[in-house]
């Protein structure tokens, strides 16, 4: 298969005198778990419209798995759960998934292995208007996977769910790609996305800031340093090297260096009588990371 799932040029979504998504280029390949961050009306949700065919770009392209977003050739290979899922409210969990199979043209024991992958065979019985919200969620779910998609899309996958249920999901999406499928999911809880996702494409105003793996995106951001006595230790600092040091609460330092100082740094320290009881990198947290790409200080679905 083409390494190649999703790509797209110039992507490019206005409505009126607003862009919504201005002139994206990202680029999804086989068997990774993508993820697609950006704060509330960065353009998330419209450019997985796009992608699916549900929105037609105001200018620039998309190729999905080869070829055009929206037609029933691609539709055929994708599963999808965008902006909450929709069922029939009076219709069992078990039922809804055996309409959405016959337009797929899968067999009834897809929809089974459906219910058990999302853990709701226990109330695939019960009317869909009476699920909790996560219920709903894994419901949509079991709804994206029905005919094994190459490509499965989802829009807040974990949304509504509890502790427990995000920690299957987690698990079981690593698992599809592990057995080859591919996964675009946008998410606003970036403990998740950096646990699970390969790469990262960071959306804000509408324009992708960044597209890279979430440990080049975590790049470490200095040494820090706790170290007796303080003053003496900066005063070393400032003769072994030319970095800013910055002193922080509770006694530490942090020295805008890279982490491969740090054992030299801990040398000169020791040679001139400071004791060290801590060094090392700063590793930069992705929510940190995407606050400094963004200029935000939270992040919404």
């Amino acid at each position: 298969m083409n390494d190649t799932i999703v790509v797209t040029d110039q992507l490019t979504k206005r409505y009126g005198g607003r862009t919504a998504v201005d002139r994206v280029d990202l680029t999804v390949r086989h068997g990774e778990v993508y993820g697609f961050l950006g704060p509330n009306g960065a353009g998330k949700t419209t450019t997985l419209r796009m992608l699916l065919g549900l929105a037609r770009p105001s200018s620039g392209t998309a190729r999905i798995l080869g070829g055009r977003p929206g037609s029933p050739a691609v539709l055929r290979r994708v599963g999808a759960l965008v902006e909450g899922p929709g069922f029939y409210p009076y219709l069992s969990g078990r039922d809804n998934l055996r309409v959405l199979a016959r337009y797929r043209g899968v067999g009834g024991t897809e929809v089974e292995d459906a219910l058990d992958t999302v853990d709701l065979r226990h109330r695939a019985a019960d009317r869909f208007k009476a699920y909790s919200m996560g219920r709903k969620q894994r419901l949509g779910g079991a709804g994206a996977l029905l005919g094994r998609p190459d490509l499965l899309i989802l829009d807040e996958p974990t949304n509504g769910l509890d502790p427990a249920g995000m920690a299957d999901m987690r698990r079981l999406l690593r698992r599809l790609a592990e057995g080859g499928q591919t996964v675009l999911l946008s998410s606003h809880l970036l403990g998740d996305v950096q646990q699970i996702c390969d790469r990262v494409g960071v959306i804000a105003s509408g324009r992708l800031v960044a597209e890279s793996t979430v440990d080049d995106l975590r790049e470490t951001s200095g040494v820090r340093l706790r170290a007796e006595p303080v003053d003496l230790a900066v005063r070393t600092l400032a003769r072994v090297t030319s970095a800013a040091v910055h002193r922080e609460p509770e006694g530490l330092l942090r020295i805008e260096l890279p982490a491969d100082r740090c054992a030299a740094l801990a040398r000169a320290l020791v040679h001139a009588g400071v004791d060290v009881h801590e060094i090392g990198p700063i590793d930069q947290s992705l929510e940190d990371a995407f606050f400094e790409m963004t200029g935000t200080v939270e992040v919404a679905s």
